[in-house]
């Protein structure tokens, strides 16, 4: 008993329950000496644990740390289809920018006659007008305006989804890595009561115990296996979310994460909410539709000004019928300008107030973008200061209370003077603890995760190292 250490919560699992088992199998070679079981986890050798069946060893595959993570992120950015479809629709919309800026397309008019005009210099027999139109001062400029805004909105529409890709992969990554965290501790818990199960037998053989001991330990030990074949089919929906985000085949099978860190943020409340209008996606594309509409009022105003057509044109001249004619055959050059004549105002009063309407709808629509975005940050900061509340409270209280809880019942059993009901007992809560402590250290990975989503941009923060330890089970 005094090589237990219950007051280190970080202890090694494994090294717990070997420890666990070595009390055992003295109590039983001690109580029922005619009861021989193959003691192996105490005389130092390896059991087997049960694997499912989808599950392939393949150490090369192993994640390393965050590693793994990072190399999801750059596959997905790369991949996705959704996201290469909105990058597109920006790169269409940059398009737009130098032709509105271009003037009209010129015109040109070709008019012969069917029976010629007869003039003192000749019969003239056709025309040729050239024409431009240029509209009013600052009418090119205000509509290249418009369209780099709405460029600059549907680029804001591409990072929002690309922040939220990133914090689907994390968040799937984050669930990933409790899930095998959750898979190594049940399958370690299973292996413990099976060979509780097994001592309960042969107590039970020598008149030791009661017949409900083996019957209790058979009841934990399905529910846990129930449990186990629950968490392991929960592996391919997961893989399912990284691989689709990732645009990866559907067969894939991804490696088990190593670890999730517990991850500290290095900034204050205020700083994040003040840089929330700042970098947010959502937020900047309501900024760029409000600037966007705000040229769209001054372009409205200026269609009550008139655009200018210059034009030029000849027209071809035969030679005059009477000889001697000064300029006879000569070609005329007529230059021509000519305007829009912007009379209906009611029509372009109604295209100012329109624009007016617009721009307070982006306005409305970026305070209503920021109230929200507020409160959710607000509900991930809860959830992440939460989950962090539950990581120390698991770590460094309640861990460390159940394990110093199954050392007295140890010594208690040992004595006699407790069942092996009561190690079952002590045993799962210790479960449910470890459980919990994995479930807190995922929870606060996914909530930063989402912060950053929110914020629009990685947070500072200090990673205080793998808090999960190296898994001893294969991964595929």
């Amino acid at each position: 008993a005094d090589s237990f250490d219950a007051d280190s919560p970080g202890q090694n699992m494994a090294y717990r329950r070997r420890i666990l088992a070595g009390y055992i199998s003295i109590l039983v070679f001690v109580q029922v000496p005619f009861f021989c079981l193959p003691f192996r986890e105490a005389a130092g050798e390896e059991v087997a644990v049960p694997q499912d069946k989808t599950e392939a060893a393949d150490p090369g595959q192993e994640a390393v740390g965050l590693e793994i993570l990072s190399e999801y992120l750059t596959q997905a950015a790369l991949s996705n289809e959704e996201l290469k479809a909105a990058f597109y629709r920006w790169k269409a919309a940059l398009e737009k920018v130098p032709q509105v800026k271009s003037l009209p397309d010129p015109s040109f008019t070709f008019a012969y006659f069917i029976r010629s005009i007869e003039t003192r210099t000749g019969p003239q027999q056709a025309s040729f007008r050239l024409a431009q139109t240029f509209p009013w001062f600052g009418k090119l400029d205000l509509k290249g305006d418009m369209a780099a805004q709405e460029a600059s909105a549907v680029k804001a529409e591409y990072d929002a989804l690309k922040l939220k890709i990133f914090f689907q992969v994390k968040n799937a990554y984050f669930e990933y890595g409790y899930l095998a965290k959750a898979v190594e501790i049940t399958r370690e818990n299973i292996e413990l009561l099976r060979y509780l199960e097994s001592v309960a037998r042969a107590r039970y053989s020598a008149g030791a115990t009661p017949y409900a001991d083996v019957i209790r330990t058979q009841v934990e030990l399905g529910k846990l296996e129930d449990r186990l074949e629950t968490l392991v089919d929960l592996r391919i929906p997961i893989m399912a979310k990284l691989i689709a985000a990732m645009n990866m085949p559907a067969d894939s099978v991804l490696p088990w994460p190593e670890d999730v860190p517990v991850m500290v943020i290095g900034i204050t409340d205020d700083e994040l909410f003040k840089q929330l209008p700042e970098h947010n996606p959502r937020i900047k594309r309501f900024e760029y539709l409000e600037a966007k509409e705000q040229a769209g009022i001054e372009l409205a105003q200026k269609d009550y000004y008139p655009d200018f057509t210059l034009g030029l044109q000849t027209i071809a001249t035969g030679d005059a019928v009477i000889p001697g004619i000064s300029d006879s055959g000569e070609d005329p050059i007529i230059a021509s300008v000519s305007i829009n004549l912007p009379v209906w105002w009611d029509k372009r009063r109604a295209a100012v107030s329109e624009a007016h309407s617009r721009r307070l709808s982006a306005k409305t629509g970026n305070q209503a973008v920021q109230d929200t975005l507020r409160a959710d940050m607000q509900l991930a900061l809860y959830k992440y200061r939460d989950a962090q509340r539950k990581i120390d409270l698991y770590q460094n209280t309640l861990i460390p209370k159940a394990e110093q809880s199954l050392a007295v019942t140890l010594e208690a059993f040992q004595a006699g003077l407790r069942s092996s009901l009561d190690l079952i007992d002590a045993e799962k809560t210790l479960l449910e603890f470890e459980l919990a402590h994995v479930r807190a250290l995922a929870d606060q990975a996914q909530g930063f995760a989402l912060l950053e989503m929110l914020l629009g941009k990685e947070i500072p923060c200090k990673i205080h190292g793998s808090v999960l330890p190296n898994l001893t089970f294969p991964r595929s």
